[in-house]
């Protein structure tokens, strides 16, 4: 798939604007926030991505799926600044080119990424770790004894709530269950503000009440966010999955509505049957 017909080509004002440290990421193409264009990435001759293409539209939740291999986690290193690919491209939004960009300006920008472990501060308490979050250009220390205006201590409210922690907001982050750990990250890349958040294999090693709670979390943030979700629990994924998109060696194999994705003999083949 070619995403050539969406590209435009760079202005000169935007071109100024890829050099600085806070790029434009507002807008986007067709409803498209996120195009990752005949990608490929080699490390020590294993392809690891193999002319990948594919597009995810604003507020949309994607879930990504595949086997082992794949190349999901290379993909999400790709789009996040941590792996430069051999050759293609990735554009947020209109034509933001994210590969002129290094990780700290795509994190600013508004892609946030969640890790399978989580990280979060054990010794600080729940609030103190959403308070850390905050977007600004404060760094730890200044932010750590900084006073929390009316309008900072609103949207920390909001995030509390919508992560179901509004009532542990003085527990230590180290006494909270995984779960409760992974909610607890995810509330604070929400702080940062981000347009696109991707999540990598949110319930690994969560109780099954957990993951029913973190497929409602993840749910309800799209529409506001575009959510793309990595995951191998294929329960968890036929609860929250609208569009899958399945790779293969490092590839798009098939890409659709769970429906159709598990009726594809060719996935059913190479990963689904693996369930069986």
């Amino acid at each position: 798939m070619s995403l050539a017909p969406y590209r435009q080509p760079i202005r000169r004002d935007r071109v100024f604007r890829l050099l600085q440290s806070e790029p434009d990421f507002s807008g986007t193409r067709d409803g498209v926030i996120l195009y990752v264009d005949d990608v490929s990435v080699s490390f020590d001759g294993f392809k690891a991505l193999d002319h990948l293409s594919l597009a995810v539209d604003e507020g949309e939740l994607r879930c990504i799926i595949g086997p082992n291999g794949a190349g999901k986690t290379t993909m999400m290193d790709v789009i996040t600044g941590k792996t430069r690919p051999d050759s293609g491209a990735v554009y947020f939004g209109r034509d933001i080119d994210l590969l002129s960009l290094d990780e700290y300006q795509i994190a600013r920008g508004g892609i946030g990424r969640k890790f399978q472990k989580p990280t979060v501060f054990e010794a600080l308490t729940v609030l103190e770790n959403i308070e850390l979050s905050l977007a600004s250009d404060k760094g730890t220390w200044k932010t750590l004894f900084a006073r929390v205006d009316t309008a900072q201590a609103r949207r920390i409210d909001e995030v509390l709530v919508t992560i179901g922690m509004q009532d542990l907001r003085h527990r230590a982050a180290g006494a909270l269950s995984h779960g409760q750990k992974q909610w607890l990250e995810i509330g604070m890349l929400l702080m940062q503000n981000p347009r696109v958040l991707l999540v990598d294999e949110p319930v690994a090693g969560m109780t099954g009440n957990e993951t029913e709670r973190t497929a409602e979390l993840l749910v309800s943030l799209a529409g506001d966010h575009t959510v793309i979700v990595v995951e191998h629990d294929m329960a968890f994924v036929r609860s929250i999955a609208r569009r899958v998109t399945v790779l293969h060696q490092g590839t798009v194999l098939a890409e659709g509505s769970m429906n159709q994705i598990q009726a594809d003999p060719r996935v059913v083949e190479v990963y689904l049957g693996e369930e069986e």
